[in-house]
């Protein structure tokens, strides 16, 4: 039987500054907007630029660390999946959608310091190392498998 896959990676920057609170059971969550910009050449030559808007959600440890490294304008790579709410808006009755990327995994891309030319809040970012934040995005039991060479692919 084939398996389904829900899978989301995005690389972007933060629109917003990560906003933490607690669930009524005392889970924190975390909740920002990140955009992603994809750039191509129309067919004169011109230039274009489009971007899209993602709204993220991360829980529990990951919701920590987002809320305390992370700033509007930071660049990440985050992973995760796909989850659609709906409620009913009691203003006018009519049922209402959102659709969210429930992130699992986050990665810093910048060292301190961030992009040259921004402004001076991205000095004040202080990113934990790769390997800082390995640890809460992979089971302490956790081993890479081994190196394969060139001629144990199978295609």
């Amino acid at each position: 039987m084939a398996k389904d896959l829900n899978k989301v990676m995005i690389i972007g920057r933060l629109g917003t500054e990560p906003e933490m609170r607690y669930t009524p059971s005392g889970n924190p969550v975390t909740t920002f907007r990140v955009a992603s910009t994809r750039q191509w050449k129309d067919s004169s030559g011109d230039p274009r630029e489009e971007t899209e808007w993602f709204s993220i959600v991360t829980w529990n440890k990951l919701a920590e660390i987002c809320n305390q490294h992370l700033v509007k304008g930071a660049r990440v790579y985050l992973e995760g999946r796909l989850q659609t709410r709906s409620w009913e808006d009691h203003q006018n009755g009519q049922m209402r959608y959102k659709t969210e990327v429930i992130a699992s995994d986050m990665i810093i891309l910048e060292s301190r310091g961030g992009r040259e030319g921004t402004s001076a809040l991205s000095n004040t970012y202080d990113a934990p190392t790769r390997d800082a934040l390995r640890s809460y995005r992979e089971p302490a039991n956790y081993e890479p498998p081994p190196d394969i060479g060139d001629e144990d692919i199978p295609f």
